[in-house]
This record gives structure tokens, C-alpha cells and sequence, in this order.
């Protein structure tokens, strides 16, 4: 019951900021355009190019933030990693339902989808009383 009230919750925000570590230890942020599957993985697509890719191939240990209306938020901590094959198939068509113009994108040759599994999920709203807190954990993958 609680994973489904977080997958609800999250699945109703398109975006959310990716944290992830850099070569030298400083943090870095994205806002990325997201998917969330009912096991609560996220998945984004992002250029091989970019830090957050670089950064994501070498410490795939990254957090989220997603909503952000009012006090209610999800704070998320997973395991990024590059899905190929079949499971890219499968993790693009998760993100296609939700970006129907990420199939046009398909034809970037930089371009790329990461899906993170979750380790921790923390479900906050203060905007009732008392405040509601969900927290899940999960193995590592």
C-alpha cells in the first residue's frame, strides 16, 4: 500500500533533479524529464555527453527530488545504471508513455536512457496535520 501511494504520488510529476557525484567529489545537478515504474524505478533519457552521464557510468549512486508543490516531496536515493537490449526496450517504453516525443529523440546519436532502481524512498507532506512520512527500503541490485 505505501509503494502504491508513492508510485501515485510520484507519477504525477514529469520532472525531478538528479543529483549525482563528479571525478573531483562535488554534487551536480539536472532537471530531468522522468518516468516512474509501480517498482518505483526512474527512468530519464540524457545525453552521453553530459556530466550527469559521465558522472552516472562511473558512481551510478544518485539521488532525486521529485514534487515540490507545497510541502510534499519525494526524496530518493538509487542505483543508476544503462539498460541494454531487451530491458532498454522495455525502460524506453515506460518513458514513451509518459514523453510520447522521446521516440522522435531516438535518432540522436548521443542519446540515452538510464533507469535507477530505488534503495530509499521518503514520501513527505507536511501540508497536513499530522504530516504524512512513507519510507521504503529496498535491497541492493
Amino acid at each position: 500500500m505505501d509503494q502504491d501511494a508513492i508510485f501515485t504520488f510520484m507519477s504525477g510529476f514529469r520532472y525531478g533533479v538528479v543529483s549525482s557525484i563528479a571525478d573531483d567529489g562535488s554534487p551536480q545537478s539536472a532537471l530531468v524529464g522522468i518516468a516512474v515504474t509501480p517498482q518505483l524505478e526512474i527512468v530519464f533519457d540524457t545525453m552521453r555527453s553530459s556530466r550527469k552521464y559521465t558522472n552516472l557510468i562511473a558512481r551510478p549512486r544518485c539521488s532525486f527530488v521529485v514534487g515540490w508543490g507545497g510541502e510534499q516531496t519525494v526524496q530518493y536515493e538509487g542505483i543508476a545504471f544503462e539498460p541494454a537490449g531487451a530491458e532498454a526496450e522495455r525502460y524506453r517504453e515506460e518513458y514513451f508513455a509518459v514523453w510520447p516525443d522521446g521516440s522522435s529523440r531516438l535518432t540522436w546519436t548521443d542519446l540515452t536512457h538510464f533507469a535507477v532502481k530505488p534503495l530509499r524512498v521518503r514520501l513527505s507532506d507536511f501540508d497536513q496535520s499530522p504530516p504524512l512520512i512513507i519510507e521504503l527500503r529496498f535491497p541492493q541490485p
